[in-house]
Formats: C-alpha cells, structure tokens, sequence
C-alpha cells in the first residue's frame, strides 16, 4: 500500500504527527515495513492476548500504523472515525473494566477506535450515517491490525465493550467501535486453521 515511496520521504510523508520536529526513525527498518508482501501478512496474523509488558512498542511504529489505518477506504472519503491513543494507566484500567474485564485491554498500545458520523457529509438519514461511519472505524482498526503485524507486533481485537463505559473512560461523545490491543508478543504463535475456501465462497 506505500509501493514506490522512496527511504528520503518515509520520514516526512508517512511518519504521524506530522511537525517540523527531528526524529529518531531507522529508516531501513521501516523501508523493510514498506516491502512487506500484504499476502504474508495476512496468512501470518494471530491473535495475541500476552504481550511483553516490558518492552514498548516504539513511537516509530506506532506512527506507521497511524499512517495505515488513515489510508483505509471510506465512505466518500470523509473518513468517519477518530482513534483515540490510550496511554494513562488509569484510562486503560477503566478499559479493562469497559471490555468485560479482559487484561490484555492495558497492553503496551491501546486504540480506540470510534465512529464520527458528523463527518459523513453525505445525503443520507442519519442511521445509514452511522453505519458508514461504523464501517470506516472498522476498516480502519483493521488497516491498523494488518500494519501491526507487518512491523513485527501482535495484536487483539476487543469487540466485547461496554460502550457507555468506554466513552465515559475516554471523556468523549464518539461512540466506540473496537478497541485494538498492541504489543510485542511473549511468544510467536501459528495461525489458526481456517475455513477451506470450498465453504467459505458461494457461486450464484
């Protein structure tokens, strides 16, 4: 998805937030990111709920997650969902309460992805709004998830939530999609056998 970006852009084209402050990226371990091949990394995702609690994820990548996740497509293009980067201890303590007490809510990197039908500037009633706006704050958690795995992180998708509580965590009026879990994995786990595409595809 970042084909033909050259190493001397990498920095400043891809890399978020994006300001006029140096910063200390390894570029070739990045240009490895960007030639990543997509098939590989999605044959080789797994859910990952242990996570090295002692080794953080670096800035570095978490910006070219940022940057995967803006590039997933959206309903006219008017991107309908906001990320929130949840790093206070105590934000993510009250997560783990909002997503059925799961604990590997507070893992290193913890995204919040929530749906803004507001910017949905489309003709449309407000419930088919909000159903694009879902589906942009999923594609995009999604883009993340991929992006994740390619840089070397494992992650786990949380849809369990209570979302009352994870707004009332977040002190925001955007409704919660998905909470993304991220980090570097205790151990490298396989992935699972899925469905033969036999079953899986229906030809009408």
């Amino acid at each position: 998805m970042f084909a033909g970006t050259s190493s001397n852009n990498v920095a400043q084209d891809l890399l978020y937030p994006k300001d006029d402050e140096e910063k200390n990226v390894d570029i070739e371990e990045l240009d490895d990111a960007l030639r990543t091949n997509i098939f590989n990394v999605m044959l080789g995702r797994r859910s990952q709920r242990k996570f090295d609690e002692a080794r953080l994820v670096e800035e570095a990548k978490v910006e070219m997650i940022f940057a995967a996740a803006d590039t997933a497509p959206t309903a006219g293009g008017f991107q309908g969902f906001e990320i929130f980067n949840v790093k206070k201890p105590e934000v993510k303590v009250k997560l783990v309460e909002a997503a059925n007490k799961q604990p590997y809510v507070s893992a290193p990197v913890v995204l919040v992805f929530c749906m803004n039908p507001d910017r949905v500037r489309m003709n449309f009633p407000h419930d088919i709004l909000r159903k694009f706006s879902l589906q942009d704050a999923t594609l995009a958690a999604a883009y993340a998830q991929l992006a994740a795995h390619a840089l070397g992180l494992s992650t786990i998708w949380i849809g369990m939530i209570d979302e009352t509580k994870v707004m009332a965590a977040l002190k925001t009026k955007y409704t919660p999609s998905s909470i993304l879990c991220i980090g570097y994995p205790q151990k490298i786990l396989q992935p699972k056998p899925k469905r033969s595409l036999v079953g899986l595809i229906h030809e009408i």
